[in-house]
């Protein structure tokens, strides 16, 4: 490898520390549903989100705050040195996909069935340091 790929592999992995990721697959809530919580942390610093989420009484709340304590402790992981106070971390980015369908039956009069398709969601979380 020559010395400026280097350089900027170099600079690429120390960008990378600063970033943590975490991500929560195929969970049983709506994705509308979860997306209203979502939108009130996006962009806000990790403690205080995670003060807002532990006071919000829906049930997507309860969810995001265990994905962002995960981050933390992915970034905390990347970072022993560091304390994520000073740092100032912020959710940087948060998304809610749809996943697959849930699709269960429900007995109908007559021994019939009707399918009941319920959604559920991939959500993604990005922490980034505000400095």
């Amino acid at each position: 490898m020559g010395s400026r790929k280097k350089i900027a592999a170099d600079k690429r992995k120390e960008e990378r520390k600063l970033i943590a990721i975490a991500k929560l697959n195929n969970v049983p809530t709506s994705p509308r549903k979860m997306r209203l919580v979502a939108d009130v942390i996006r962009g806000e610093e990790v403690l205080k989100s995670l003060n807002m989420l532990k006071h919000m009484p829906q049930d997507a709340a309860k969810r995001l705050e265990k994905l962002v304590l995960s981050a933390l402790a992915n970034w905390q992981a990347k970072n022993e040195d560091k304390n994520a106070d000073e740092e100032g971390l912020i959710v940087k980015e948060i998304f809610v996909d749809s996943a697959r369908m849930l699709k269960r039956l429900r007995p109908a009069p007559q021994g019939r069935a009707h399918r009941i398709r319920k959604r559920s969601n991939h959500v993604t979380i990005i922490l980034d340091s505000a400095k």
